[in-house]
């Protein structure tokens, strides 16, 4: 592609790393420039619509023009721009989210800590573990089991967490003391005759064996997203959680849940653990909080963990971990304001509508020759490209199917998400029953036009 001298493509290009990108590709494909946005729809600069199917980076939940959050933003730029939450310090709008966050969480928590992203969450996360069990005395019980495709970050320590092999490669990761139990997902892992019931039963009794195996005294924490976002949008096998917190809660392993994707409303409940019935010690979140229109994110404990907290800084004499942006006036109004528009328009309420069309949606695609599984629930969800429907046999990678259907969907002008050849869905949560009706037949279009490549390529699928 030719780029114009000077136009924000080449401009772009010369001087911008972007992150999660092929950094050789995008030399000579450059960026798709967006200029402008209205609820669920963006424009590029060239003013051609998109359905954001993504809602960004699974974020923006009250779409792209919500004028309550700017107005929020404007008000509290002008009172107090800025102020810190350091030694002693701090200002109405942290304290107003700190209180409001207490009241809707799953399980009854004593503080909450503000950082910038989900990634510095949950590396507050993986410090406020280790100084716990510090605290207990228990210097030895430092390890922290994640997941194999789970998705935490990429900080050190959150990539770390990070289950998914290029967050880790030539990056020297993971650190010291994370670990990787099982993916739970039954259409990949399960095994001939297994009931999803008795897949379930594994997947705990492999995480107990991993307990035993690296010494209860060792293992310190337990981290998951209710469902695994980045790792292709799976949803756990009923009555896991139920069965993974048994086993926590017999070697007293603290149990974290990454509320990052799932939380406000997405799974169809406030939270995921209300959905899979997870019970935390410690809960992280970001994203909707402030429907993406501001960096903030807040990590919330319990009292066991606030106590153990406060007598190692009473010890040390400080509690040594925070940012210069933690509880930012202004994303703090802005998280604010977008949780009273969650209650007053009963945001519960419509994903409570348009979820389940979302989900026959997708399910209606179950039959496509190119569909091997369907899955989610709420306003998430993912359909996985096979290569064979009866054996479950995956497309070569090298064939990028999941990456040439994200292209030719943003053609037909829509954005969605290839993980492999799984395409995920997480549309704003604001999305009409007629923009969900033609999300899905865009999605059509672009699947048969995929179908009709392979076949002209002479690759054989179904």
């Amino acid at each position: 592609m030719t780029f114009v001298p000077n136009s924000s493509s080449a401009r772009d290009i010369a001087h911008h790393l972007h992150p999660y990108t092929n950094l050789k590709a995008h030399e000579t494909e450059g960026p798709l420039v967006i200029t402008g946005g209205k609820g669920v729809h963006v424009f590029d600069e060239d003013g051609k619509d998109y359905i954001e199917a993504m809602a960004g980076l699974w974020s923006v939940s009250l779409g792209f023009n919500e004028q309550r959050l700017v107005d929020a933003a404007i008000k509290q730029m002008k009172e107090l721009p800025y102020y810190h939450t350091f030694t002693h310090k701090s200002h109405l709008p942290s304290i107003d989210l700190a209180e409001k966050l207490k009241s809707v969480a799953p399980v009854e928590m004593s503080k909450v800590i503000f950082q910038n992203s989900g990634s510095e969450a949950n590396d507050t996360v993986v410090k406020l573990i280790w100084y716990f069990w510090n605290a207990h005395n228990k210097p030895e019980k430092k390890k922290i089991i994640s997941r194999i495709k789970g998705y935490h970050g990429v900080t050190v320590a959150s990539a770390s967490l990070t289950g998914l092999p290029n967050n880790h490669r030539d990056f020297d990761l993971p650190i010291a003391n994370i670990l990787h139990a099982d993916c739970p997902h039954y259409y990949r892992f399960g095994l001939e005759g297994e009931s999803e019931e008795e897949f379930a039963t594994r997947m705990a009794d492999n995480l107990e064996k991993l307990i035993l195996k690296e010494g209860p005294e060792t293992v310190g924490a337990f981290i998951a997203e209710p469902i695994m976002g980045a790792g292709g949008v799976i949803v756990p096998p009923k009555t896991y959680f139920e069965k993974i917190q048994a086993v926590l809660k017999k070697y007293d392993v603290l149990f974290c849940a990454d509320e990052v994707i799932c939380g406000f409303w997405r799974t169809g409940n406030y939270w995921g653990s209300q959905t899979f019935g997870m019970k935390p010690d410690i809960l992280s979140c970001a994203k909707a909080l402030s429907s993406s229109y501001l960096p903030i994110s807040a990590v919330m404990v319990n009292e066991r963990v606030y106590q153990a907290c406060v007598t190692e800084s009473e010890k040390i004499g400080v509690f040594g971990h925070g940012y210069t942006y933690s509880g930012h006036p202004v994303a703090a109004a802005v998280a604010l304001e977008t949780l009273k528009i969650y209650e007053e328009r009963d945001i519960g309420a419509h994903v409570g509508k348009v979820g389940p069309l979302l989900q026959k949606g997708i399910a209606g695609f179950a039959s496509h020759p190119l569909i091997g599984e369907v899955r989610g629930t709420g306003l998430i969800g993912a359909m996985e490209m096979v290569q064979d429907k009866k054996t479950r046999a995956a497309f070569d990678p090298k064939l990028g199917v999941g990456a040439k259907f994200a292209k030719i969907a943003q053609k037909n002008g829509l954005i969605v998400r290839a993980i492999g050849d799984s395409v995920a869905f997480c549309p704003p949560l604001i999305i009409t029953e007629q923009e969900m009706g033609e999300m899905l037949s865009r999605y059509a279009k672009s699947l048969d036009e995929v179908a009709a490549m392979l076949k002209a390529d002479g690759i054989a699928f179904g």
